[in-house]
C-alpha cells in the first residue's frame, strides 16, 4: 500500500491532488502538510512515506532547498515538485537535484493521475508539453556539481548546514539538535571540506544557491 505526503499550503490544490491520488492508486494512504516544517515532522514520525508531492514555494521551503533537504535526510523517499513555475531551466535544475518528477499546477487531472502513477512506479515524470523544452534547456555544470557536493553530506551534516544558513551559532545548533557543541564543530569541518566552503558564511551562500524566486511574488511586487 503506497503512502503519499501532499505538501502544499493551498487547501483546494491539496484536495485536487488527493483526489487524483485516490484515482491513480485506490489503495493509497495520503498525509498532508501545509508548511515545510510540518513536512519534516511527518517524515520524522513516519518511516513508510513513499512519495512527497512538494510545492516549490510553500512556506518554509526556498526553491530547491526543500528538495535537497529531503533527499539528504530521507534518501529512500521520492520527491516530485509541484509548482506554477513552468520555466524549463528551473525544471531541469530540479531534476538535476534529484526530483522524481515535476507537476505544473496547470496540469489537468488526467495528467496528475499519470504523474502519480509514474513516480510511484519509480519512473521520472514530466508533462509531455515540457519534455522537449526541458531537454533543450540542458543541465548547468554548476548545478550538477552542487548536487553532487550536497549529496555527499550525511543527513545530520545537512541539518547543521541548514541551521548555519539560518544564522544560528554553534551552541544554538547544538541545543536544537540535542548534541554537544564539539559535535557541531566536527560536522562543520566536514561540511566545509565537502562543499569547498571557506567558512560558515560561504557555506550558507552555497546552500542559498538553491533558492528560486516565486514568480507570483515577483509579479506582486
Amino acid at each position: 500500500m503506497p503512502v503519499l505526503l501532499i505538501a502544499d499550503d493551498h487547501p483546494l490544490f491539496r484536495a485536487a491532488l488527493r483526489g487524483a491520488a485516490a484515482d491513480a492508486a485506490p489503495d493509497i494512504t495520503v498525509c498532508e502538510a501545509d508548511t515545510f516544517e510540518a513536512v519534516l515532522g511527518v517524515l520524522e514520525e513516519r518511516s513508510d512515506i513513499d512519495l512527497v508531492l512538494l510545492d516549490l514555494h510553500m512556506p518554509g521551503n526556498h526553491g530547491l532547498a526543500g528538495l535537497a533537504a529531503i533527499r539528504a535526510q530521507y534518501p529512500a523517499v521520492a520527491v516530485a515538485l509541484v509548482s506554477a513555475n513552468e520555466d524549463p531551466q528551473v525544471i531541469r535544475r530540479a531534476l538535476d537535484h534529484g526530483a522524481a518528477g515535476y507537476v505544473p499546477k496547470s496540469t489537468g487531472l488526467d495528467e496528475m493521475r499519470q504523474a502519480i502513477r509514474s513516480v510511484l512506479a519509480c519512473e521520472q515524470w514530466l508533462p509531455p508539453a515540457l519534455r522537449g523544452p526541458v531537454q533543450r534547456a540542458g543541465s548547468l555544470p554548476q548545478d550538477r556539481d552542487l548536487a553532487a557536493r550536497l549529496a555527499s553530506l550525511t543527513a545530520q551534516q545537512f541539518r547543521v548546514l541548514t541551521l548555519v544558513a539560518q544564522g544560528l551559532l554553534n551552541k544554538q545548533i547544538a541545543d536544537r539538535l540535542d548534541v554537544q557543541e564539539r559535535t557541531v564543530k566536527a560536522h562543520l569541518s566536514a561540511i566545509f571540506e565537502k562543499l569547498g566552503a571557506r567558512n560558515r558564511t560561504h557555506a550558507g551562500v552555497i546552500l542559498r544557491e538553491l533558492e528560486i524566486v516565486d514568480p507570483a511574488r515577483r509579479v506582486a511586487r
